[in-house]
């Protein structure tokens, strides 16, 4: 029968009365028998965990330390002896402490991949410089240079550095016509942009002006109700503002105000000065009597209108000396008593514009003591004296005989088909 070994007894501590003393010796004897491994123990403190880490000792820094001693003494000393073997020895070890950070360093700067092309390349180098070494290449370039004539060759480079100036001040030019281009270019583009403004600009004045004469103009009912200091408020305004704007503005201007009825003679209430309706919807129009809400004057003398609308617009006596009216659309256009003495008119479309009233027999350009006589026309058409009609298009058989007779030699000379057989009736007088 078989006795188990009491559980007590085995894991009893060797010391105690229960314990084995044989079993605990032949344990510590194979604990010691096994190689030393290195691995860290805890230990409960009060405050949680300390955990140390035992390290192998560090041979390589011993003995570079040692090294380093060795060359301080030897240098001290001046014993090459000893320093060179101790200067040697901390060569190595230092590089070998630094190999793996030159290896990390290495990894980054040049791939793996990379290594054996460059490799490749060193190797391929030594090889040709060996192999011109082995078929003689050098001692035969040694030779051929020795048999150049310097003198020309020094000759050669001077005249390549001449070269090479003359290189480099055409390329200096051209980068002085390259900033040149980019600044104009920058230039044109900033003008767009500025002329942009000012039209916007320009634009909101122009439409404020309107909203402004309209109230100046029109009662709460949206009759026109115009005092004399309202009309004299709204030729104000049109003076400053024809003065400030464009070719384009002032065309805008003129269309509205002419549209408007503004610058149109209306019949008034003789007593109550305002206006009388004609019965059609509208304002009725009194040419001899009549007042106008805005009074253009002498707002347009000189005045730069070229190349613009003014379709419809009514410009009857109106001072337009020295006016540029050149390449305008004037297509009924109310031209009647308007001052148009040395105005430019070349390219300008006269297709049915009004220069007088009555028939071209009786017309006569205005006068300042005579009232107009629009029955006949006498004293009722423009003044087109020393006028330049140049190109003209659209100008009709009696525009063409009002503007030859009354004219003058200096307008004859630029109506389109001639004044042949049209005399001259202008005739100089203080009246005009």
């Amino acid at each position: 029968m078989t006795t188990q070994p009491d559980t007590n007894e085995t894991n009893s501590p060797p010391d105690s009365p229960n314990g084995t003393g044989a079993n605990h010796s032949a344990l510590a004897q194979a604990v010691s028998n096994q190689p030393q491994v290195y691995r860290y123990s805890s230990t409960k403190m009060a405050g949680g965990n300390n955990y140390a880490y035992p390290q192998p000792p560090n041979s390589a820094f011993w003995i570079t330390l040692s090294a380093i001693a060795l060359m301080v003494l030897a240098l001290a000393i001046n014993n090459g002896w000893i320093g060179i073997p101790a200067t040697i020895i901390a060569l190595v070890f230092s590089l070998r402490i630094l190999s793996p950070s030159f290896q990390a360093l290495l990894d980054q700067l040049i791939f793996k991949e990379q290594r054996s092309q460059l490799f490749a390349i060193i190797t391929a180098t030594l090889a040709i410089a060996s192999l011109l070494k082995f078929i003689g290449f050098y001692e035969r370039l040694g030779i051929w240079s020795q048999q150049i004539h310097w003198d020309a060759v020094g000759s050669l480079a001077e005249w390549t550095g001449a070269v090479g100036q003359i290189f480099i001040a055409i390329l200096a030019v051209y980068i002085a016509w390259q900033q040149y281009v980019i600044s104009r270019d920058l230039t044109i583009e900033q003008n767009r942009l500025t002329n942009q403004q000012n039209v916007l600009t320009q634009q909101q004045t122009i439409d404020t002006y309107f909203q402004g004469i309209s109230d100046l103009a029109l009662d709460d009912q949206g009759f026109l109700e115009d005092w004399p200091q309202e009309q004299a408020f709204a030729e104000g305004r049109t003076a400053a503002l024809l003065s400030s704007v464009d070719a384009g503005g002032k065309a805008k201007v003129l269309r509205f105000l002419s549209q408007s009825k503004l610058l149109t003679p209306l019949k008034r209430d003789r007593r109550l000065g305002r206006p009388i309706l004609n019965g059609d919807g509208g304002y009725a129009e009194d040419r001899v009597y009549g007042v106008r809400v805005i009074d253009l004057g002498v707002m347009l003398a000189g005045a730069d209108l070229a190349n613009t609308d003014l379709r419809w617009t009514d410009l009857s006596e109106a001072n337009l000396v020295n006016a540029n009216l050149s390449g305008c659309d004037l297509v009924k256009a109310n031209l009647s008593r308007t001052i148009l003495y040395e105005a430019k008119l070349v390219g300008a479309d006269f297709q049915r514009v009004r220069l007088f009233y009555g028939s071209v027999e009786t017309a006569s350009p205005r006068s300042r003591t005579e009232p107009p006589n629009y029955k006949t026309g006498e004293f009722t058409g423009a003044v087109v004296e020393n006028a330049d009609f140049t190109g003209v298009e659209g100008m009709s058989e009696e525009h063409r005989r009002y503007c030859c007779a009354w004219g003058g030699e200096k307008t004859r000379a630029t109506i389109p088909g001639g004044c042949e057989g049209i005399t001259n009736q202008l005739t100089m007088t203080n009246d005009r």
